[in-house]
């Protein structure tokens, strides 16, 4: 389950219970007799940590995710995807590319570089593996002559370190 649909189905848990509940302005004890607090307060307090808990959770869950693409990424290229983003903006990748993560790679020029692990073929002519991206973002047309996609002038070791990137997007 995705963490956006588990914090959606929580919220709307925690808002059928209230309805089901009730409010009234009735005072109900606390743990600590000599105080009373209104229901509505109690049922507010109750949604809003419930809420701050599970939001936590959904980010928990999400950092753990990013972390685990990250290694699984660095495991397939051998590239450190930390260092992409310089090296994007060096050679000039988000002049034709959008990049998340990149700042500045806003180009439309290129398809976009996002759900690159899901796609079937790199630059749509050799089959999608670490090592046909890598030969890819270092030169494109002794893969296909005709791409418009120029050599850049990266080296091995960093197109890997991109490659570690893309891949977690």
């Amino acid at each position: 389950m995705r963490p956006r649909n588990a914090l959606r189905l929580l919220a709307i848990g925690l808002l059928g219970w209230a309805a089901w509940r009730g409010t009234t302005d009735q005072p109900v004890a606390t743990t600590a007799p000599a105080i009373q607090l209104p229901r509505r307060r109690v049922l507010f307090l109750s949604m809003a940590a419930a809420l701050l808990f599970a939001a936590c959770i959904v980010f928990g869950i999400t950092a753990l995710q990013r972390s685990e693409q990250r290694q699984v990424a660095h495991a397939i290229t051998g590239g450190d995807p930390s260092r992409a983003p310089e090296l994007m903006i060096r050679y000039g990748c988000g002049g034709c590319h959008a990049i998340p993560g990149v700042p500045g790679a806003t180009g439309r020029v290129a398809a976009p570089l996002t759900g690159l692990r899901e796609r079937v073929y790199v630059g749509g002519v050799v089959r999608n593996s670490a090592d046909n991206l890598v030969a890819w973002i270092v030169d494109p047309r002794s893969l296909s002559p005709r791409s418009a996609m120029p050599r850049t002038g990266i080296t091995e070791a960093e197109a890997r370190d991109v490659a570690a990137f893309l891949y977690t997007r």
